[in-house]
């Protein structure tokens, strides 16, 4: 039997919560139901498969210098 259940939430985290479930394709409650599933699961999640896009990226800065700093760097000035 389905309940309602109320919220009180950031604004800015139910804006980025209803933009993640418009992109996945599930409604914010499904979203919500799934974690609560996860929390309460006795079992280990199984492992999933990463995405097509993950995996075309994997091995993609093999022999690379750059570190976590670089990135940080990169961060830093994207966003200033």
């Amino acid at each position: 039997m389905a309940t309602k259940l109320t919220l009180r939430l950031d604004e800015d985290l139910i804006r980025r919560a209803k933009r993640h479930s418009a992109r996945s394709g599930k409604s914010v409650s499904r979203l919500v139901a799934d974690y609560f599933a996860l929390i309460d699961a006795d079992a280990e999640p199984a492992a999933t498969e990463p995405t097509p896009r993950v995996r075309s990226l994997l091995g993609a800065l093999g022999g690379s210098k750059s570190d976590e700093r670089d990135f940080r760097r990169h961060l830093e000035r994207k966003h200033t």
